[in-house]
């Protein structure tokens, strides 16, 4: 099949270390900026004091607390503040997490209604304050693509939102800032770039040797990072897992390519009802997932043993490496090891999905609600 499509970009990467004092040149003096980050880490790891060595004479406050899901009701606390301070520019310090709130904050303060209608498809982005980015926690890519999730606290929601209005300006990535993550979100960050790069490789067999070519490269350097697990808090080990994730969803190799997301699609509800993190959630649904549409996927599967794991078997032993690998880094793919699962995830998750317009998903819209079922039911083995 050749492929056609449009692919568009416009995020400036700042990439290596000291490069935080690139921001002014994004800048001016008549800026109103607003630096937006979590739980406050970054005050600890000397990138808050970076930013403001770089923000020196510049207009600026701060907004914190954006939670490891960025919640609507958080995020529309800083719309207030963006509001009344008159901000007319805002900086994400952190990861996937306060990027994608942030995402969310520059399209809800120009916006007359409820942001959360961008979140539940009945309006679209048609404007948005500019949006930089210092990237802390490498995993999403949100640094530079125009997708945001966020959840709803009072009705256990997790939705997203796509408009090209809310790509970042330019996104600083600093290694170096990865030096105080935890193992937990070292492992979250390389499964939840494999995956995204699963989402758009494990589809249908195409044409263009640049996308799968590209798609197998990122891949493989995942694959190699887990296998050097050991050396995972040395600067290379990290600036690679930086750049690896950036690359696994910019765009580039989904542009033409039939797409899945599934795994996603099902891991959000996971982790708006029970709080699971999202790359735990992924590890959870995909092996079970590409067990269930095995006949779906066959081809690429094997073409992943071989191209990626190196090994000449069926799907399912392709489907064992993956679990192997997310296991070889610390992420259960067993949904009962996770704190807070009960015996209602079937009468929790399956409605959900249903009412979130998700009966029929997947790159061949096949994955029906009783599909959904059987894979959410394989999930607790």
């Amino acid at each position: 099949m050749s492929l056609t499509y449009d692919f568009y970009n416009p995020t400036t990467i700042h990439f290596g270390k000291g490069q935080v004092a690139s921001l002014p040149k994004h800048l001016t003096k008549e800026n109103k900026i607003l630096v937006v980050y979590g739980g406050g880490s970054i005050k600890n790891n000397g990138v808050y004091n970076e930013i403001a060595t770089a923000l020196e004479g510049y207009d600026w406050l701060e907004f914190s607390g954006v939670e490891a899901n960025p919640t609507y009701e958080t995020m529309n606390k800083a719309v207030e503040l963006v509001r009344k301070e008159k901000v007319d520019f805002v900086l994400a310090v952190g990861g996937g997490s306060v990027i994608d709130g942030c995402k969310y904050l520059v399209a809800a303060s120009l916006y007359d209604g409820d942001g959360w209608d961008f979140l539940d498809g009945s309006a679209e982005v048609e404007k948005a304050l500019p949006l930089g980015v210092v990237l802390t926690l490498p995993a999403t890519g949100s640094e530079s693509n125009m997708a945001s999730v966020l959840s709803r606290r009072e009705t256990d929601e997790k939705r997203f939102f796509f408009s090209p209005c809310v790509f970042p300006k330019f996104a600083v990535l600093d290694a170096s800032f990865m030096q105080t993550l935890s193992d937990r979100q070292l492992a979250n960050g390389l499964v939840d770039a494999f995956v995204h790069i699963c989402e758009q490789y494990l589809t249908l067999p195409n044409s263009s040797l640049v996308h799968d070519g590209y798609a197998e490269t990122l891949l493989k350097g995942l694959v190699k990072l887990a296998n050097d697990w050991e050396n995972r808090n040395e600067p290379l080990w990290q600036e690679n897992l930086m750049l690896l994730a950036n690359q696994a969803l910019n765009g580039f190799i989904g542009s033409g390519v039939a797409q899945d997301w599934a795994t996603h699609f099902i891991g959000h509800e996971l982790t708006a009802f029970y709080g699971i993190d999202h790359a735990q959630s992924l590890a959870v649904v995909q092996p079970q997932l590409l067990r269930v549409m095995s006949s779906e996927k066959n081809e690429k599967l094997e073409q992943l043993g071989r191209n990626v794991f190196g090994v000449s078997g069926d799907a399912e032993d392709t489907i064992v490496l993956l679990e192997n690998l997310y296991q070889s880094v610390g992420i259960s793919t067993n949904l009962n090891d996770y704190a807070n699962v009960d015996d209602k995830v079937l009468d929790n998750i399956i409605p959900a999905l249903e009412a979130h317009g998700m009966s029929a998903i997947g790159e061949n819209g096949t994955i029906t609600l009783e599909v959904s079922k059987q894979i959410l039911t394989m999930t607790q083995k």
